[in-house]
């Protein structure tokens, strides 16, 4: 008679349950069925050695092993504790009456050790809403997946644990992890702060600008000018994660399989600094077995990319499409999943190849024609969607030897949170906008009006500084975060001049 077990397959950052069919007949063969790939299949021989070094007895029989439903493919080594429960359960060496009520998930080791899986959370949850009384799975995935309430998460560490529970000679201890007392203890732990920046208060404002409005940002400047210390800090002034925002940063993270044993919830906004020989795959994501890149690590935090034109050009290109839509869609022949990817990009970048053009102090030594070509690396429509630009010149001595002490970021970000709530108060009948930075142009028209005078020296500044028409959107949206700081109602002058500032050096302009 067939045996039962129950396990999860991910896709995306959702789980779909599984169902691990186990029968036993004569015969000398085992047989994994139900669009198996090659790490399923090798489970059988794992799960054989798992067995017999475990004190218990492989059968010598026929075994066949559907994982169902049969046609989704299933990845991965996650169903080898489940396939050997099974087993054990079909040959009478465990009770069967308690394995309908739980999910088994895990890689077993040839000694009958446990090996973490990924996805662990989204697993859990998947298992909660389909009625199941709890989970196993390996310790080093237990507290991850202990954040969802209302579900029992047993940690194992070996084979042998689950087959004492399962015959009532082991009791498993519950993991247990408070949800809301991590997420409030650990929400705005940050070792870095913007106090430890010595000067450079016109590159605080823009980041602070940055970060009320979600808006995107390029830094340029000469090596050495704090361009990358400035940018790792821009995450201690955003708006901490609400808890929702944290469960869902934490589902793609797991999935991933970022998160440690000690991690359970992730309550920072995550910083991803990916190097500039990243591949697109790498980047997006995708791959044979769809994972989540870098731009979905990078969800409801920031996306640092250092070194912008060293990136390679496909590289770049790829995010047009997710930086616009705030999600990544993977396509295969037979599939396609979908991943968040709602993040604020900061880029950094030298002016030219020796990286001291229009510096204050030192000749660029570029040859002619040079700067405008290692400025042309990066494509018009990529830049369209970065919001400021910003010029970043070195710190003179005196304000690096100052002792004077600077503003902190928890000062920055009562600010900010201040200018979002006023956009979130804005924005609160349209489901898919919660900052400035995501304003289509038709709500640009209708929230970001500006006055004769305001239009006059808007047209004056496109003319004379040579921005394209593609900054026009882009300057209002700043100017309107410009005022939401400043607590008002209407974008004044002072407002669409700074916001014009910060467009200074587009395309037009950089090289002269």
């Amino acid at each position: 008679m067939p045996v039962k077990t129950f396990g999860s397959a991910v896709y995306g950052i959702e789980a779909i349950t599984i169902t691990i069919e186990v029968n036993i007949s004569s015969g000398t063969t085992y047989f994994v069925v139900g669009l198996p790939d090659n790490a399923v299949k090798e489970s059988m021989l794992r799960v054989e050695s798992a067995i017999n070094n475990s004190g218990y007895t492989m059968p010598r029989q026929k075994i066949v092993v559907n994982l169902a439903p049969a046609d989704i493919r299933k990845e991965g080594s996650a169903y080898d504790l489940a396939i050997a429960i099974g087993i054990l359960a079909a040959s009478g060496q465990i009770e069967s009456e308690k394995l309908k009520e739980y999910l088994i998930m895990g890689e077993v080791s040839l000694d009958g050790g446990l090996q973490p899986i990924k996805g662990a959370l989204p697993i859990a949850i998947q298992g909660r809403k389909d009625g199941f009384k709890g989970l196993i799975l390996p310790k080093a995935n237990a507290r991850e997946a202990a954040i969802v309430t209302d579900f029992e998460v047993f940690a194992v560490e070996s084979l042998v644990d689950v087959i004492g529970f399962f015959n009532g000679e082991v009791k498993l201890e519950r993991t247990v992890v408070n949800a809301r007392e991590e997420f409030l203890n650990n929400v705005s732990n940050y070792e870095n702060d913007f106090s430890d920046v010595k000067g450079q208060e016109s590159i605080k404002r823009a980041l602070e600008i940055a970060a009320s409005g979600g808006h995107n940002l390029i830094l340029i400047g000469p090596p050495g000018a704090g361009k990358t210390m400035l940018a790792k800090r821009l995450p201690t002034i955003l708006p901490p994660l609400d808890l929702y925002e944290a469960l869902d940063t934490t589902k793609i993270h797991s999935v991933a399989g970022k998160l440690s044993a000690s991690d359970s919830l992730m309550t920072v906004r995550p910083f991803r600094s990916p190097h500039h020989t990243i591949s697109d795959v790498a980047l997006v994501g995708g791959g044979t077995n769809p994972q989540p890149g870098e731009i979905s690590l990078a969800h409801n935090g920031v996306l640092f990319l250092d070194e912008l034109p060293e990136f390679k050009r496909t590289v770049l290109e790829v995010m047009r499409q997710p930086l616009e839509e705030r999600r990544v869609t993977i396509s295969r022949a037979k599939s396609s999943v979908n991943y968040p990817a709602s993040f604020m990009l900061v880029a950094s970048m030298n002016p030219c190849p020796c990286g001291f053009y229009n510096h204050p102090e030192r000749d660029c030594i570029c040859p002619p024609g040079i700067v405008q070509k290692y400025l042309s690396k990066i494509s018009g429509p990529l830049l369209d969607r970065i919001d400021l630009h910003v010029e970043v010149t070195p710190v003179n001595f005196n304000e690096l030897s100052s002792d004077r002490l600077a503003e902190k970021s928890d000062t920055i970000r009562l600010r900010v949170i201040n200018a979002r709530n006023i956009q979130l108060k804005r924005f609160e009948e349209k489901a898919d906008v919660f900052c400035n930075a995501q304003m289509s142009p038709k709500t640009v028209r209708d929230i970001c009006r500006i006055n004769e005078a305001g239009q006059l020296l808007l047209k004056q500044a496109m003319e004379k500084l040579g921005l394209s028409a593609r900054a026009y959107d882009r300057i209002l949206k700043v100017s309107r975060t410009i005022a939401d700081l400043a607590g008002s109602d209407e974008i004044d002058l002072e407002h669409l001049a700074e916001a014009i500032h910060y467009r200074s050096l587009d395309r037009e302009g950089w090289a002269g």
